[in-house]
């Protein structure tokens, strides 16, 4: 059950291993939770770059980004992808340090942390795109709710397939909704 054993956040595109990082030390959600350091980790899901093309993507200073990805590397999020020589000097790229991140089930956060993540990077809908931001209550075998994580989970482009961003918050939870006594 994926709301009981761990809360999975698909944060990279890079697959770098089969191992999901398991996110349970606060360091590791203070560099997350910053605006600037979650963005660059959603840009970092198409491929490694450069801090240069970090900051032009995200229309920031090369050293504002520098700084938040070293804090993103200290934390273990990111890694140097690899390295290549222009013009006499060197530039390094970098990547996700893990295809996705995983909130461990004793972590100080929880699904409220991805909710709020979510929340910051939501656009308003343009004309004529789909906004089907829905809450709907319903209820679940526990073999059920595992199902609909693992479908989410598989939604994926076919490899080299054209599409456009979109984010998907899928939170299968136990809610306290009260439970009426039948009809008499």
């Amino acid at each position: 059950m994926l709301g009981q054993e761990a809360t999975f956040l698909d944060a990279c595109g890079v697959a770098t291993g089969d191992e999901d990082l398991v996110l349970r030390d606060p360091a590791q959600f203070k560099a997350l939770g910053h605006p600037l350091r979650h963005r660059l980790l959603i840009a970092l899901r198409q491929r490694p770059a450069t801090l240069a093309q970090l900051a032009t993507a995200l229309g920031a200073a090369k050293g504002t980004v520098g700084y938040h990805v070293k804090v993103l590397t200290d934390a273990g999020l990111l890694r140097m992808s690899h390295e290549r020589r222009v013009r006499g000097g060197t530039e390094q790229y970098y990547a996700p340090a893990s295809e996705r991140l995983r909130i461990a089930p004793d972590a100080p956060v929880g699904g409220e942390f991805l909710v709020r993540a979510a929340l910051a990077e939501m656009l308003p809908p343009a004309p004529g795109d789909p906004d089907r931001t829905l809450l709907r209550h319903v209820r679940l075998t526990a073999g059920q709710a595992a199902e609909v994580a693992a479908a989410l989970e598989a939604l994926r482009l076919p490899d080299g397939a054209e599409g456009r961003p979109y984010g998907v918050l899928l939170s299968v939870y136990r809610a306290d909704i009260p439970v009426l006594p039948p009809d008499d």
